[in-house]
């Protein structure tokens, strides 16, 4: 299959006095039977919310979110006990499960900026859990969410890989998910400059065996999610 562009600018938008959101696929209001997903993956928001606000209790069910910290911090509290803070840098994963209420606020005197992921569960109704932790990043992959919990990655209830890349220049990185997999790549920051073009916010999905050997990225270098479905 030919590549799925997801162009930035062509993304859903919602803005309110304090959250500037972009949502690559059909979120809340924003419906395009088009746009549902990839795969297993339903939503990548881009959010910017502003200091002292945030979103309140609210619930979830039989869905695995990932909440991907890019500046600043957030404030999380949950209907399992759990009050934390995620900063820059630090990944949480929760599986929503049977059921649970949580609510995000940044509580600092900045803008915090996240990517949150939405993953359909391989299996539905299970306990639902929590997990955050820090990724210090190098100048090539990190990988961030694995089956089985490789090399420090978090584990969730459906057999994706989820890597970052955030290089500070041109360079060549070697594609690391399984080429016979469905992938998406997300350009959280930066530029990519082949084997496609791909600025800040742009999305790209590939079906099995479509992908490239590596990417180049540009001068200015850039920061990177790289997903790989099943």
């Amino acid at each position: 299959m030919a590549p799925l562009l997801r162009p930035a600018a062509e993304r859903f938008h919602s803005q309110l006095d304090w959250l500037d959101s972009w949502h690559s696929f059909s979120f809340s209001s924003h419906y395009d039977p088009a746009w549902m997903g990839f795969g297993p993956l339903r939503v990548i928001n881009d959010d910017t919310i502003a200091a002292g606000r945030g979103f309140g209790m609210h619930p979830h069910r039989d869905m695995e979110i990932i909440t991907v910290m890019v500046e600043g911090e957030l404030h999380h509290r949950d209907s399992m006990g759990h009050a934390e803070v995620l900063r820059a840098g630090e990944v949480q994963r929760m599986s929503a499960g049977s059921g649970v209420v949580h609510s995000e606020v940044n509580g600092s005197g900045q803008a915090c900026r996240l990517l949150q992921i939405w993953i359909e569960p391989d299996t539905q109704g299970i306990q639902p859990a929590y997990e955050q932790k820090p990724f210090a990043l190098t100048d090539g992959w990190t990988l961030l969410i694995d089956p089985e919990a490789r090399a420090g990655a978090m584990a969730i209830q459906r057999p994706v890989r989820l890597w970052r890349a955030r290089v500070p220049g041109a360079c060549t990185l070697a594609w690391p998910a399984d080429p016979q997999q469905a992938s998406w790549l997300q350009v959280i920051d930066g530029q990519v400059m082949s084997p496609w073009p791909l600025g800040r916010g742009d999305g790209l999905g590939l079906g099995a065996g479509d992908a490239p050997e590596a990417l180049q990225v540009a001068e200015a270098g850039a920061d990177l999610l790289l997903f790989e479905l099943r």
